[in-house]
């Protein structure tokens, strides 16, 4: 028997979320086991559905489509995770690649292509919509952007937490703690603790909080 892909669907609009279940659906080797409406109900029922892959609208109420899809790698890192959305902009793909996705596809494209991104992120492979490949392009100074989940991390690191109390806080797995603050080095081309405090300092990350968030 072929396997099928599990797929979930997560969007605020329900017209967009059912409209892309049925094109889905008419895939003999697609299926879709639930269609969500925000970023927290993804959360809250990945490890009972365990999709192989997740098409991850971005601009949501309540836990954005960006959080939730570094949220869900943390849980589960072998989700893959599409970004489906209207913004072509290379801020927008380069922001989402960045959080983990593998990849990214507008929500006008043609049925064809949404099939397309699922096989080719389930084949290990990045995905990027038609237009889309100027995104992988460094940008700036090319240094990378910390993510929310990454900036939450500094916050606590900086505020002198060890990776096993940062943990608990996020409740998350200390090796999850040690992946992000090797990811925040390297973002930063800090190698020291002390520089990453530092560094918080100097750019205000501490400013206005308490010792706890």
């Amino acid at each position: 028997m072929t396997h099928r892909t599990r797929v979930v669907v997560v969007d605020d609009h329900p017209m967009v979320a059912e409209g892309i279940e049925a094109i889905l659906e008419s895939y003999d080797d697609i299926e879709v086991i639930a269609t969500l409406s925000d970023g927290k109900q993804v959360i809250d029922q990945i490890s009972t559905l365990s999709p192989d892959v997740i098409l991850m609208d971005l601009n949501m109420p309540g836990v954005s489509g960006l959080s939730a899809t570094e949220i869900i790698l943390e849980k589960r890192p072998d989700t893959r995770i599409l970004v489906l959305s209207m913004h072509d902009s290379p801020e927008y793909i380069t922001t989402a690649l960045s959080h983990g996705a593998r990849g990214y596809v507008l929500k006008d494209v043609p049925t064809e292509e949404i099939k397309e991104a699922i096989d080719c992120v389930m084949r290990g492979e990045r995905y990027l919509c038609t237009g889309a490949e100027g995104a992988l392009a460094p940008q700036g100074d090319g240094r990378e952007q910390l993510t929310n989940r990454e900036q939450t991390i500094l916050l606590q690191l900086a505020q002198g937490k060890s990776n096993k109390e940062v943990a608990q806080a996020l409740d998350i797995s200390v090796r999850t703690v040690e992946t992000h603050r090797k990811n925040i080095k390297r973002k930063l081309g800090i190698s020291s603790t002390a520089g990453l405090t530092r560094y918080a300092l100097e750019h205000g990350v501490l400013q206005g909080t308490g010792v706890d968030l």
